[in-house]
């Protein structure tokens, strides 16, 4: 059984926003069939946000069923563009209704896997203006919570976050601070793509730090066990 993660899927099967004008050309076959021939059903794949441009939660209905079609357990978390993001329960609900079985969300939480325990949140940007800073906070909280809950199941957290919690020259001091203090080394992200590849950077203060948009790894999966 091995561990995979891919972010940054931004499918759009059940809306018109579709990424081949970025020059992501047949992206979701793409997606589809470099999973298909890495992932087992008893595979675990993390998705650490922008799974669907998808504005309403209904509307990521037919995103959600290629999810369901591809082997393995999913476990997602929220990006900056998954606005169809509602509360838990009710995206629970909907995967109940749907008959979504193999998706997963981590929020507040963290879910088992192998001898992991799959955590994180989604981040936001590094800024000083006022109302950042209540977000970063509250970011902040919720990682804390999500490696608490990993704690209680005595695995070993495997930190995903949407927004790179260092990048370029720049950091977010109260992310990293609570990285640091759950001893917390290695931390798989999202959020970037085409160019800026190039400002991203693989440490910041013993902590390493993975890019996994799926256009910066050719929509492959990045095998991580």
């Amino acid at each position: 059984m091995s561990v995979f993660t891919i972010s940054d899927l931004h499918l759009s099967l059940g809306t018109n926003k579709p990424m081949d004008v970025f020059g992501w050309d047949n992206y979701v076959e793409r997606i589809k069939s470099n999973w298909q021939r890495m992932v087992k059903e008893t595979d675990t794949v993390v998705l650490p946000g922008d799974f669907s441009w998808a504005l309403k939660l209904e509307e990521s209905l037919e995103d959600f069923k290629f999810l369901e079609a591809l082997p393995g357990t999913k476990l997602l978390l929220k990006g900056n563009h998954d606005l169809w993001w509602s509360t838990v329960k009710k995206v629970n609900e909907f995967f109940a209704e749907n008959d979504i079985k193999t998706v997963k969300l981590i929020f507040n939480n963290a879910v088992v896997c192998e001898e992991f325990a799959v955590c994180g949140t989604r981040g936001w940007l590094f800024s000083e203006a006022e109302d950042n800073k209540k977000i970063i906070a509250r970011e902040a909280g919720r990682l804390r919570r999500s490696l608490e809950a990993a704690k209680e199941t005595g695995k070993k957290p495997l930190v995903f976050t949407h927004y790179p919690v260092a990048y370029g020259d720049e950091y977010c001091p109260e992310l990293i601070a609570v990285l640091k203090e759950y001893n917390i080394d290695m931390v798989y992200y999202g959020h970037i793509h085409g160019n800026g590849f190039n400002n991203s950077i693989p440490e910041f203060d013993g902590i390493k730090l993975k890019l996994v948009s799926s256009d910066c790894m050719n929509f492959v999966p990045y095998l991580i066990k």
